[in-house]
């Protein structure tokens, strides 16, 4: 058989030994991983913009925040911006009801709704970051795996070279070309998860952003008690609140 036609992935991997296959199953672990995350972040986050962007239409459309609370009721809160909403409605109405009956309820309204809509603010910033430590792990390892994975492979393509005694081109350039695939592997995993990696962090910041606006609008219309349909209220602080494409 041809040396070059016998030379390639299929040939390392029945020549390889534990160590490297082992190291080939970190990898395949790695961008299963990978691809798994990219695909249900990025599906999530585009079903909670569009999510998102609906109710903020109808929040700021609304005639009253009754009849906000009763839409969030009727609709569940399943986006940031509506659980936000519904928790600091229900926070402020809480205190007015009962007052600073316990120690987390110590403070004036004021303070116990801020400390309630930073709570779902860290709550859902937590969310967001879910599994983006796994893509920056990836992303920063995998190449060094796919290296050592090389470099254990040209350590055993040279010791067989050596027992061999044929140390001609032919007999080197083939097993330790097969061996520099490990790094291309590793690169391949890592350059998918750094993408993915950047892209959800800047699409986190500017979904937080927004909230923490929308949160200091909402503030707003809960402690001076706006309706709000009040012109005087929306329309300088809707185009703040406004969700647009990242």
């Amino acid at each position: 058989m041809d040396p070059q036609q016998a030379a390639g992935f299929a040939s390392f991997l029945s020549q390889t030994d534990a160590v490297g296959k082992a190291i080939l199953a970190i990898m395949l672990l790695m961008s299963i991983a990978t691809w798994y995350l990219i695909i249900t972040k990025s599906l999530t986050t585009f079903l909670e913009q569009r999510k998102s962007a609906r109710f903020l239409e109808t929040f700021w459309d609304a005639p009253s925040l009754a009849a906000v609370e009763k839409h969030i009721a009727a609709n569940q809160p399943d986006d940031p911006f509506s659980r936000l909403a519904w928790h600091a409605i229900n926070a402020s109405r809480h205190h007015q009801r009962s007052g600073a009956a316990k120690l987390a309820e110590a403070g004036s309204g004021a303070e116990f709704l801020t400390r309630a809509m930073r709570r779902v603010i860290d709550e859902d910033t937590a969310r967001l970051e879910s599994g983006l430590t796994v893509l920056a792990s990836v992303g920063s390892t995998a190449p060094f795996v796919g290296l050592f994975g090389t470099v254990w492979g040209v350590y055993h393509a040279l010791v067989a070279i050596g027992l061999s005694g044929q140390g001609t081109l032919d007999k080197v350039a083939g097993p330790v070309g097969e061996a520099l695939i490990m790094t291309a592997l590793g690169l391949a995993v890592a350059i998918p998860a750094v993408l993915a990696y950047n892209g959800f962090v800047r699409a986190n910041r500017l979904v937080l952003a927004r909230l923490d606006a929308f949160a200091h609008d909402l503030y707003a219309v809960l402690t001076t008690g706006a309706h709000v349909g009040d012109p005087a209220t929306v329309v300088p602080i809707k185009p703040t609140t406004a969700i647009k494409g990242a």
